[in-house]
């Protein structure tokens, strides 16, 4: 059919991404609370580039390497061996440009990696704050897409799904969606948009009380506030670096 509109699918959980044709779509990597936050912040503050990795030994070998800044958490304290946590705060232009920054994270790394061996076409990280630049990419690309929210180990969380939401929201006229679970994400988006930390505090979401438990309130409300940090991260030879367009650069 001349003219179709390409298709949008939301997988809620990396459990379910075997179910979606990954090879010939866009994946956008979702993981708000906070990998995915704090991958935006550090290339928007001039970090040369992100390298994801899915261990901490991993982190450290390649940080002595290539002499990059390694960083990553496990249950909400930097991890042993680590120089700095997964906190977008950590990560202001004076420290972090022109530095590499070698991030280890559970569940979003692991969404990377999967989506790059099932061949997705490209793939890119998607927050609130680089939620317009996200828009912006999948309109101009007019391809299928696929919203990988990153979950937690496999379960499905509230954060995830409301990013995806709020992309759905501002993009679905310009794609097919025969998903329903892009009309939960929908949804629940428009439920939260006016207070999305009210919304997640209301709805005992549970990595807003993993978070509240370690005293990061200030790094949820980052995390939920939309082009803080509007650049486009691509996944490119083993690196997350900011993706120049030509509609990027008419929106600064």
């Amino acid at each position: 059919m001349m003219n179709a509109k390409p298709a949008l699918y939301t997988c809620l959980s990396p459990s379910l991404l075997h179910l979606y044709d990954v090879s010939k779509s866009i994946v956008v990597v979702i993981d708000v609370l906070r990998a995915t936050s704090t991958i935006a912040t550090a290339l928007y503050n001039g970090a040369r580039c992100v390298i994801p990795v899915d261990s901490v030994s991993r982190c450290i070998e390649l940080g002595k390497q290539i002499d990059g800044i390694t960083a990553g958490e496990r249950d909400g304290k930097v991890a042993e061996g680590l120089e700095y946590g997964n906190s977008s705060f950590e990560y202001p232009k004076e420290f972090i440009s022109n530095k590499t920054l070698v991030l280890t994270t559970t569940n979003g790394t692991r969404l990377l990696h999967m989506a790059l061996e099932k061949g997705a076409s490209e793939i890119i990280t998607g927050s609130f704050p680089n939620l317009s630049a996200i828009c912006n990419h999948l309109i101009e690309q007019n391809r299928p897409v696929i919203l990988g929210c990153a979950a937690w180990k496999d379960r499905i969380n509230i954060e995830d799904t409301l990013f995806a939401g709020a992309v759905i929201s501002r993009i679905k006229d310009q794609f097919s969606l025969n998903c329903d679970a892009s009309h939960i994400a929908e949804t629940l988006y428009h439920e939260a948009k006016h207070d999305l930390f009210e919304f997640m505090k209301k709805n005992d979401a549970s990595h807003y009380h993993r978070l509240m438990d370690f005293g990061l309130e200030d790094d949820i409300r980052y995390c939920l506030t939309p082009d803080v940090a509007n650049i486009l991260p691509e996944y490119l030879d083993g690196k997350l670096v900011v993706k120049r367009e030509i509609t990027q650069q008419k929106n600064r």
